[in-house]
């Protein structure tokens, strides 16, 4: 489970002002391996974090290519098919596929979202002269949507559904959003505070009732926007920032171990080759 909030405006008014601004969690079991964000070895245009469970290895849950691509997935609340194929490549393949577009790529997808278990998925594309942002959820329409500029949340049912810890959220984020005194850093750290929000959003009878099979404990734990458990939860936060100026300022805060109070935090500034 994860959640995302983002505005997206993609022309901005002012040029001090953000065409894209996102922050992210990643919820996961702390023992799950993974490799902490940092441009891929094997092509070094793409930023991300990396899963390296057995037979998942290569899927990301979130990243972004210096060509202005960028891509973020999480999972619908259901019961699980381990058969199913791993979503995680949904993101990696369209972050290393130069010639697709968002919008015909979420195209092809949706043909296949048969053989995943639940999730939405957000493609986008910066470029000098249009942005882009596609949304698909194989739980919901059959039709990929283009986004217009906008203030939006995705946790672990359809776009903008509204549980309660996605309302509160998005009202946390667009408060912060919404100062424009604050620096770029001060930008940053304001959004990891309404990431590592602990608070429970209990009871909200849509989560529970899409949650069905969840025990009390599980459903209660995520109702909130940093779910901590035992063995379980908000393991990376993650921020990017882009300019007018196509200026990407990325932002991870993750756990390099099972430990929930051992965190790394790393940044990578870069501008866009668009």
């Amino acid at each position: 489970m994860c959640i995302i909030f983002f505005k997206f405006d993609p022309r901005p008014a002012s040029k001090n002002a953000y065409r894209l601004i996102l922050a992210a969690n990643r919820d996961e079991f702390y023992v799950r391996p993974s490799k902490a964000a940092d441009f891929w070895a094997n092509n070094n245009e793409i930023l991300s974090g990396l899963d390296l469970e057995g037979g998942r290895e290569g899927g990301s849950w979130l990243g972004i290519s210096k060509r202005g691509k960028m891509a973020a997935i999480t999972n619908y609340m259901e019961g699980q098919n381990p058969d199913a194929q791993g979503r995680g490549f949904l993101v990696s393949n369209y972050l290393m596929d130069r010639d697709v577009d968002s919008y015909s790529y979420l195209k092809k997808v949706s043909a296949e979202g048969h053989l995943y278990n639940g999730f939405n998925l957000l493609t986008a594309e910066f470029r000098a002269k249009q942005d882009t942002v596609c949304y698909y959820g194989n739980r919901g329409s059959p039709e990929p949507i283009h986004l217009k500029a906008g203030i939006y949340g995705l946790s672990n049912s359809l776009l903008d559904t509204p549980w309660r810890k996605l309302l509160k959220g998005k009202r946390h984020f667009s408060s912060v959003i919404s100062d424009q005194a604050l620096s770029c850093d001060g930008l940053v750290q304001e959004l990891l505070t309404v990431l590592n929000n602990e608070e429970l959003n209990t009871p909200d009878p849509a989560q529970e009732s899409q949650g069905f099979g969840y025990t009390k404990p599980i459903l209660q734990a995520q109702s909130a926007v940093c779910v901590r458990t035992p063995h379980y939860g908000t393991r990376t936060n993650t921020i990017i920032l882009i300019d007018a100026a196509g200026n990407v300022t990325f932002t991870e805060r993750t756990m390099p171990t099972c430990d929930t109070n051992k965190w790394s935090t790393n940044s990578f500034q870069f501008k866009l080759e668009v």
